[in-house]
């Protein structure tokens, strides 16, 4: 097996002792190789000298966990953090995400109250690569919107309770697998030679309480291990199950827009017209309302127009079903010494179902018909303040149905050649489908509603008042009904060669390689349908997606837009606690979503292919690496390094509609990635880090493919690119790390981030349909451009479309410093209750500088020339890199003798934006959160435990918005309150 610097043969078990990681923790190949790291001439695994004696009580439950992950980070030579499991089948948080974010640079992005992805040191998710196993895999499931496209991991799909531990590699070395310019994060599972002999288990009971949904759901998981008494086999199985509901409330806007309505405050906004726009001989006569006619100008509907207002403002309830099974399994063979085999394997489905219920006006695309009334403005040009009249009101009632099915195979053969060369042999599998069958909305309208207002003074809080009555059947029309199923697959194939030559004491050489190959297939469908179109009883084929009105006999009788709404395909609605204020509405009326799918014969509908969305990527990378590891002493200064270089080709095959046709687009590139790693060690307890390393992300899946869709409400087209170059930087880090007792550390870690290249949003404006490139069969058939197909006012051949697709943009810069602090009380006091508590914390600081270039507001209501409203202004922005927040520090403060133990974290991280958004709005994204979680547990025997925890204490509220400056209210919602009781049993 493995050898040290000075020849020493080690099995896997003797490096955990050597690290003071006990049980299975660890046990991964990917964290033992943190381990092997060299090691300085002193023995760096020794305690500091005024840790406690051998003879002191043995440390037991999260300090020992805490012990352990410190013990991982103080022998690496490259900046390293861990998270270890307290025991087996015992990780310290429930969700993996949320036990990350105690890592220093580590913040997370919350999904129906769970933790679901991570940003490292400013960094998205898509920048992060993430190992199960050792091998390199991308779990899909799916979130507000859609299923992830992309190349960032979900951990929300697997339960805490398989996993071992979790190791954070934030600086990059040839050996470690390219592709993140944030970190490798290893996720492992169980080692059952690392275990005792014989047979152990432990299985653990929690009841998960929601106080929004005020639902109890189960979590059980346990583990099974065995391993002989010559400690050559092993076997080890654990499951995992657990079912949840939580609530989402709150209110949205669906981003804000500009348009021109038909009148503000009485000034008519269009008129009839004789003459020339072009000449400038224009002569207005009888104004035409709700539709047609000319814009004439006006200081008020100049005004009015030019301001952004909401284009869906509205409240509403989001529930989420969520379901988790997960199994892990592994066998263990060592036949001798020098060979060993490796089985591993995990299943994991997550099921969801979302539904959703809005009440709201639709102004998007509908303004022209829209009076308005009183209106007021505020100084960031947002109209936050209105009455609308002849307004259209709409309800919906939403179903998704989702489940993502991940399994993954991976075999390691570790071979021992002679005492000082040895090779490791890894190849495994693994695949991730999300599907999404059902994905259903049936909304009802009221299109001429009076009185309707609303006020965004308080832009979190906003007040929607409707003035005609939302729960008077009478009122509405069934008027259109979606579904939209659709699959993600991802697959993944991989084969690594590891070599390791001990040249002499001091210096060892790594020579690998490696092939993988990863497919991302995503397919998606529509059965959408305007019930009448946009004027009476006509019958239209079925090509056009609209159902013939005249089908009296199945439907009921004729409408204007649609079918009369009756007690029988309704549903009361009552919103409960959003942070509405008082006098907002917060009853009406939304489908009954089994009778109006019966009534409108849904799901018997044909599906029709979503062309634009079916598409593609095969990634096939080559590559191999040289690295040097050494240790020694230089002018009495201890020192460990490592220095290399990775090469990788990348070849990649994109397929999508292009224009009419489908087509396959294939490039190749290369890149090569030197890497140093340097640790001096001046004293027994101080570590002093350097690295620097050319790095690489690959651009996210979903842009790299020619595919995309077509947005018949909004004018605007969104195709991928498969011709995207990889994000290129090159990171410097530098950190200071003080091991002044055990189980404490104070440390200082800099680091900067010089990204030569990275991908934006880019935009063409003032097209015509036909010269964007997609097909008229890429239009969802229920929107407005769709069904102005063939009439005189056809979007379709106006000059009024958005090409929008991502493009390689310039260099940005990342710099910032991590502090970090973790301290038991032991350290300084002797009394007995005191030295049983503890303190961790940490704090990220970043600056950071991108230019991007975005499509802003319009800036003219009336183009001379043509009479149209200006186009969208292209707007160079300088702001940090998507997903940065300047400031980010959690904080936990615990107690533990042994047998009870408890444990608050707050956890904080800041404004941050998430790149382009849309309609004029520049740079969507976040604000600042603060979290509260907690969690106590009681010892029963050494065998028997109790527990009560409980996340997102603080309730705290989610607000997003749609323009970094102007600050406009996106959402705002909050989750509950998570509380959990459980018992956990051990043999």
């Amino acid at each position: 097996m493995r050898k040290d610097m000075s020849g020493r043969t080690l099995s896997r078990l003797s490096l955990l002792k050597i690290a003071l990681v006990a049980g299975s923790a660890l046990a991964a190949p990917s964290a033992v190789q943190a381990q092997a790291a060299p090691a300085p001439a002193q023995d760096q695994t020794a305690a500091p000298a005024d840790a406690p004696a051998a003879d002191d009580i043995v440390v037991t439950g999260f300090r020992q966990s805490l012990e352990k992950a410190l013990n991982v980070k103080r022998i690496s030579v490259a900046a390293v953090d861990a998270i270890v499991a307290e025991d087996i089948a015992k990780f310290p948080d429930q969700n993996l995400a949320e036990s990350l974010q105690r890592i220093p640079g580590i913040s997370i992005v919350r999904d129906a109250g769970e933790g679901r992805a991570i940003t490292v040191r400013g960094l998205g998710s898509q920048f992060t690569r993430v190992r199960l196993n050792g091998l390199e895999t991308i779990a899909t499931s799916t979130d507000g919107a859609s299923a992830n496209r992309d190349r960032a991991f979900d951990f929300n799909i697997f339960a805490s309770e398989l996993f071992s531990s979790l190791v954070v590699h934030k600086t990059a070395e040839a050996s470690l697998d390219e592709g993140s310019l944030g970190a490798v994060v290893d996720l492992n599972t169980g080692n059952p030679l690392a275990g005792k002999a014989g047979l152990h288990g432990a299985l653990s009971a929690v009841a998960s309480y929601n106080d929004l949904a005020k639902k109890t759901g189960p979590r059980l998981a346990g583990l099974v291990s065995w391993r002989n008494d010559a400690g050559t086999f092993g076997a080890s199985l654990s499951a995992a199950y657990s079912k949840i509901y939580t609530l989402q409330m709150g209110n949205n806007s669906v981003r804000w827009a500009q348009a021109r309505f038909d009148s503000v405050d009485g000034t008519p906004c269009f008129a009839n017209t004789t003459g020339s726009i072009a000449a400038g001989t224009l002569a207005y006569t009888t104004a035409r309302p709700n539709s047609g006619g000319t814009y004439r100008p006006s200081a008020a509907c100049d005004r009015a127009t030019l301001s952004f207002h909401p284009r869906i403002p509205r409240y509403g309830e989001i529930n989420h079903m969520r379901e988790r099974l997960g199994v892990t399994g592994s066998v263990q063979f060592e036949p001798t010494e020098k060979t060993k085999f490796s089985l591993d394997a995990l299943y994991s489905r997550f099921k969801e179902n979302r539904g959703e219920k809005w009440g709201e006006v639709l102004l998007r695309s509908n303004e022209r018909s829209v009076d308005v009334v009183n209106p007021v403005y505020d100084a960031n040009n947002n109209m936050i303040k209105a009455t609308l009249n002849d307004a259209w009101v709409r309800t919906e009632n939403y179903l998704r149905k989702s489940s993502t099915e991940f399994y993954q195979v991976g075999l390691t053969w570790d071979q021992d050649v002679t005492d000082k060369l040895r090779f490791t042999m890894v190849g495994g599998v693994s695949k991730s489908n999300a599907d999404i069958p059902v994905e259903t909305t049936i909304m009802f309208d009221d299109r001429d509603a009076q009185g309707y207002s609303y006020d965004y003074t308080d832009m979190r809080r906003p007040k929607l008042t409707f003035g005609t009555s939302v729960t008077d059947p009478a009122n509405f029309q069934l008027a259109e009904i979606r579904d939209r199923p659709s699959n993600t697959t991802n697959r993944f194939k991989t084969v690594q060669l590891r070599t390791e030559w001990d040249v002499t004491d001091q210096f060892q050489i790594r020579l690998g390689g490696v092939w993988r190959r990863f497919n991302f297939d995503v397919a998606a469908y529509t059965r959408d349908a305007s019930v009448c179109g946009n004027g009476g009883t006509s019958v239209v084929t079925s090509t056009s997606g609209t159902i013939a009105c005249s089908l009296t006999s199945v439907f009921g009788p004729t409408a204007i837009y649609g079918f009369q709404v009756t007690p029988a395909l309704s549903e009361l609605f009552t919103l409960r606690p959003s942070g509405q204020p008082a006098g907002n509405t917060d009853q009406w009326l939304v489908a009954n979503l089994p009778a109006a799918a019966a009534f409108t014969q849904l799901y018997s509908r044909p599906l029709v292919a979503d062309a634009g969305n079916i598409r593609g990527v095969t990634e096939e990378t080559r590559g191999g690496y040289l690295q040097a590891d050494a240790k020694g002493n230089l002018f009495g200064l201890d020192y460990a390094l490592n220095f290399g270089v990775r090469y990788v080709k990348t070849l990649q095959s994109s397929y999508g509609l292009v224009g009419a046709v489908n087509n396959t687009v294939k490039r190749s590139y290369d890149n090569w990635l030197p890497a140093l790693n340097v640790a001096l060690y001046p004293t027994q307890s101080v570590v002093i880090r350097g690295a620097v390393a050319d790095v690489i992300t690959r651009p996210s899946l979903g842009a790299l493919t020619p595919g995309g869709s077509a947005d018949g409400f909004n004018q605007r087209v969104s195709t991928g690119n498969p011709n995207l170059n990889p994000f290129r930087a090159t990171n410097y880090d530098l950190s200071f790390e003080w091991y002044f007792a055990r189980g404490a550390i104070a440390s200082v870690a800099l680091f900067k981030k010089d990204v030569k290249t990275f991908t934006q949003s880019g935009s063409i404006t003032g097209l015509t349909y036909a010269q964007t490139g997609a097909p008229v069969t890429a239009l969802n058939p229920s929107s407005p451009a769709a069904q102005s197909i063939g009439t005189v006012n056809d979007q379709l051949i106006q000059p009024i479309w958005t090409l929008q697709t991502t493009i390689n943009g310039s260099g940005a810069t990342l710099k910032g410093v991590e502090l970090a602090l973790q301290l038991p009380f032991n350290v300084f006091t002797e009394n007995s209750f005191l030295r049983n508590f503890g303190i961790i914390a940490n704090a990220t600081f970043i600056d950071s500088s991108a230019t991007f270039n975005l499509q802003g507001p319009i800036t003219s209501a009336f183009v001379p020339a043509t009479g149209a409203l200006g186009p969208l202004s292209n707007v160079t922005v300088v702001n940090t890199l998507s997903n940065v927040s300047k400031t980010a520090w959690n904080g936990t403060i615990y107690y533990d003798d042994g047998k009870f133990s408890a444990r608050a974290m707050v956890s904080y991280r800041g404004r941050f934006h998430e790149g382009a958004s849309g309609t004029g709005n520049l740079l969507e994204g976040y604000g600042a959160t603060t979290n509260l979680d907690a969690s106590i547990r009681y010892k029963l025997t050494d065998n028997v435990e109790i527990s009560l925890e409980g996340n997102n204490l603080l309730d705290t509220y989610r607000y997003r918005f749609t323009d970094w400056d102007a600050d406009r209210n996106y959402e705002n919602n909050h989750f509950g309150r998570i509380i959990m009781a459980g018992a956990r049993f051990r043999y």
